[in-house]
């Protein structure tokens, strides 16, 4: 059953009127090449990690199965691809987690503040049992969650001091996105919380609309965020990945072996994204340091931590997200 807030909105139903003008020149039948959309642009690796799962599929099934991705946000914004996809306008798609935390309770999982212990500790709860059970918690909303993709280490920066303890945070106004989850991660730091859209954040930074952001290094640094902001605090807060999803009904047209080598292509694609993904960091983490950024580790990361467990209490409420979470960090202590 479609989640409400996945239903066909008119602004989704619009934008699907390009994506649906693909399907028709790429010749709807099926021996199409799947369909997949992605807001990133052509060099960034989810995007270089699906064409490398497509590379897979093409080789492993004799050019039965190929993908055809659709970069740079053509296609619509990740809330209209991801609503077109649901209906089966679009074969694939890759996502970020936060407009599937407003239809699954089960994604908030990978998004909460300070749940992973490091990047190894977020790989091996997704690779494994945890990942699967929330990837396929997307089944009853029409989609098939074939993969997570590495999205980083999220840090505060700011334009006015480093961020050593959450006192130096208060009265701070923060971007956040479009999140109820990360508003909430925000109040609970004594900041104030600014949803608005990436493409904004440079913009209002300049202009003292906020006084910081949360993100990445790459993102820190290909948004020029750091021209504006030049104090970056390692609070490594949110380690949210990425999804990349397929269509419950072109998966159902697949024959279960079909099945299986998507499902598998797609885990294969993985490591080589993450391998992207690694260099693109250190490559961006070099850049603004050379550039002057002043970048320091919190004091205890444990203030802040305590300071979650009001927001973990709201947003995780059922006996299964219970038990994931306590799964989760259980792996946290594998060496």
């Amino acid at each position: 059953m479609t989640h409400p807030s996945l239903r066909p909105s008119r602004r989704a139903v619009l934008a699907s009127s390009g994506a649906l003008g693909v399907l028709a020149a790429c010749g709807a039948h099926e021996g199409r090449a799947l369909l997949c959309a992605d807001s990133h642009a052509e060099e960034y690796p989810t995007v270089q990690a699906v064409k490398e799962m497509g590379r897979l599929l093409d080789e492993r099934t004799g050019g039965r199965l190929k993908i055809k991705i659709y970069a740079g946000g053509q296609l619509g914004s990740e809330r209209d691809t991801l609503e077109i996809t649901t209906f089966g306008g679009l074969d694939m798609n890759r996502v970020n987690l936060a407009p599937l935390n407003a239809i699954e309770s089960m994604t908030v999982i990978p998004a909460l503040p300070f749940l992973f212990r490091t990047t190894a500790h977020l790989r091996r709860a997704l690779d494994g049992a945890p990942g699967d059970e929330v990837l396929a918690s997307l089944n009853r909303h029409g989609l098939v969650g074939l993969c997570f993709y590495d999205s980083g280490e999220r840090c505060f920066y700011n334009t006015k001091q480093p961020i050593r303890t959450p006192a130096d945070m208060a009265g701070m106004k923060i971007r956040v996105p479009n999140s109820d989850l990360y508003v909430a991660m925000i109040k609970a730091l004594g900041a104030d919380a600014t949803p608005m859209s990436l493409g904004e954040v440079y913009q209002a930074l300049v202009q003292g609309v906020i006084d910081g952001a949360e993100n990445n290094w790459p993102s820190y640094e290909s948004e020029r965020h750091f021209e504006a902001a030049p104090y970056y605090s390692l609070t490594r807060h949110v380690m949210a990945p990425e999804v990349l999803v397929m269509s419950l009904s072109r998966w159902n047209k697949l024959g279960p072996d079909d099945q299986q080598v998507v499902r598998q292509a797609a885990r294969d694609s993985v490591p080589y994204m993450r391998k992207l993904w690694d260099q693109r960091v250190d490559d961006a983490r070099a850049r603004v340091i050379a550039a002057g950024v002043e970048v320091n580790e919190v004091e205890d990361v444990n203030q802040f931590i305590d300071l979650m467990r009001p927001v973990w209490d709201r947003f995780i409420v059922s006996d299964n997200q219970k038990r994931i979470v306590a799964e989760i960090e259980a792996m946290g202590d594998t060496a």
